[in-house]
């Protein structure tokens, strides 16, 4: 996995966590074209090798915005073909991070608008700063959520609540977001990114089979019927039955110390 990049700084917190900061925080960390290949490249590569990464954590730069969504300046006088064209690479990003099998926490520190706030919903779940504030507003520049909004939020919230802030495009708080679920927890403003390394860190403890198969199994189960979901979640757990983890884990539990899992 490529580590060096325009637009995204890469930092090893510890050996199983990677913080990935969204940096171009003279424009609110707006996705212009080549972060679009940044991500699209970055995601790419923990799928096909995910390193010894046990969990991803993403902010933005700086204490004004986690992103502001597509960058205006770059799109403005783009010719149909050109937004096109740039909109396919944020197409293949957004799916490449909902495709990511490692577990990926937003800690959004700042205003996540537009495609800053759809970006947030392809992690697996949302630490919130409290000065955080989200909105999905491209209906009030004359186009739709095109980064999977109109599939997470309504997943998130519900879907009057979601066709409540589409419709409206209007920006909400870290607290009402955190009460309509679309964020898991809100946090001091100082303290967001140690919370969510916290979190990172008590997930990264854990078998990494185990956490990668379960958030697969728990992505499959929402687009399939209920016996569909569970015959994936028996497949999923029998992949586990024959490795080294699961007998460590049980040996730890019985020798009353903390396992020692190594990913085999």
């Amino acid at each position: 996995m490529q580590h060096d990049y325009e637009t995204l700084e890469l930092r090893r917190i510890s050996e199983h966590i990677l913080l990935i900061t969204l940096n171009r925080p003279e424009v609110a960390n707006a996705h212009n074209t080549q972060m679009g290949l940044d991500l699209r490249d970055l995601w790419t590569g923990l799928y096909v090798d995910p390193e010894n990464y046990r969990c991803v954590v993403v902010t933005g730069a700086g204490d004004r915005a986690f992103s502001a969504g597509g960058d205006l300046k770059e799109r403005n006088g783009m010719s149909d073909e050109q937004w096109h064209r740039q909109h396919h690479i944020f197409e293949h990003a957004v799916l490449s991070m909902t495709d990511c099998p490692v577990p990926v926490i937003a800690a959004v520190n700042g205003a996540a608008y537009g495609g800053g706030c759809e970006f947030a919903m392809a992690a697996d779940f949302i630490y919130a700063a409290r000065r955080a504030r989200f909105a999905l507003t491209e209906v009030t520049l004359g186009i739709m959520p095109g980064a999977m909004g109109t599939v997470h939020m309504p997943r998130a919230v519900g879907t009057r609540r979601a066709k409540e802030i589409i419709l409206t495009g209007a920006p909400f708080s870290a607290d009402e977001a955190l009460a309509w679920g679309l964020v898991n927890k809100v946090c001091d403003d100082e303290s967001l990114l140690d919370e969510t390394l916290e979190t990172a860190e008590s997930i990264a403890r854990n078998a990494p089979i185990s956490t990668r198969q379960a958030k697969k199994a728990i992505s499959v189960g929402m687009e399939v019927d209920l016996k569909s979901g569970y015959a994936f979640e028996i497949e999923a757990y029998n992949r586990m039955v024959g490795t080294e983890d699961r007998l460590e884990g049980i040996r730890a539990f019985n020798e009353k110390r903390r396992p020692d899992f190594k990913g085999r």
